[in-house]
């Protein structure tokens, strides 16, 4: 018992690399171990998410002087060129209306990161519309495929239905799909197919884009993970989106993948219907 004791007191001791008790105790001191191990790596990954989480944010709050900077410079000039010419104005207004949507863009990368660990995921179950939501959650991109001359098409031959949180499940298709938009290649179509196997609903994401590496295929689901080190509006993300749309996923006891090629890349997600 005394060393048990002692034990337990040296698995939070950060100054003890390995935890030693009488022979006869092993499987005891191997399962110390084992907790001990999982501990000090879960303290690491804690820490790496953390800087990482403070490099983000000052990252942001950088980017957004840049929109902000250039909104301000072109609203001055339609303020103080009264006699401006209607193709100029028009020009400039469009440009400043393009730097307010970086703006809102890069102020919800923001309040999503600063929001990240503070907000506990609880499930509240309904039943729900497949293809509604898909519906609705497409209509919500309609602006930006229109600008990139994308489309996306809905395939799904049969009504399915969800027990599961529609507003969690909304926001994990949405990032799913935000990146299908931000990494297809220009005038493509993203197809989502629907349809079900046995008692689980499958639905797939598939865009026509550059191959992803298999190295960052096993990485994209990670917490501030980013596909592309550049940061621009269309594909610098906060590396959110898909860990907390692999959280949400699993939550509801599925489970979410990609898989990609020279041709097309592809998120399946499946979910439980019950």
């Amino acid at each position: 018992m005394d060393a048990l004791t002692h034990a337990s007191h040296e698995l939070i001791d950060k100054s003890v690399d390995y935890i030693t008790l009488p022979e006869e105790l092993y499987d005891i001191e191997r399962r110390f171990n084992e907790l001990k191990s999982e501990s000090i790596k879960n303290e690491r990954l804690a820490r790496e998410n953390e800087q990482k989480k403070d490099e983000l944010i000052v990252y942001l709050a950088h980017d957004i002087k840049t929109p902000l900077t250039s909104m301000i410079g072109y609203l001055s000039l339609l303020d103080e060129i009264k006699d401006m010419p209607d193709i100029q104005r028009e020009k400039y207004i469009n440009v400043a209306l393009d730097k307010s949507y970086s703006l809102e863009d890069l102020i919800n990368e923001l309040f999503e990161v600063a929001r990240y660990n503070s907000e506990k995921i609880i499930l509240e179950k309904e039943d729900l519309d497949i293809r509604l939501m898909l519906e609705q959650i497409i209509d919500d991109f309609y602006p930006v495929l229109v600008e990139q001359e994308k489309n996306i098409h809905l395939n799904q031959d049969e009504d399915i239905t969800l027990y599961g949180d529609a507003d969690k499940l909304s926001r994990v298709f949405s990032n799913v799909i935000k990146n299908a938009i931000s990494y297809s290649k220009d005038h493509t179509d993203i197809n989502i197919d629907v349809h079900s196997m046995h008692d689980d609903a499958i639905i797939e994401v598939i865009n026509k884009g550059k191959e992803i590496p298999k190295e960052k295929l096993n990485r994209i689901f990670e917490n501030f993970y980013r596909l592309d080190s550049a940061r621009t509006s269309r594909t610098g993300g906060s590396g959110l989106g898909l860990a907390i749309a692999k959280e949400i996923v699993e939550l509801h006891h599925g489970s979410i993948f990609a898989s990609s090629n020279k041709e097309e890349t592809v998120f399946t997600t499946t979910l439980p219907k019950n």
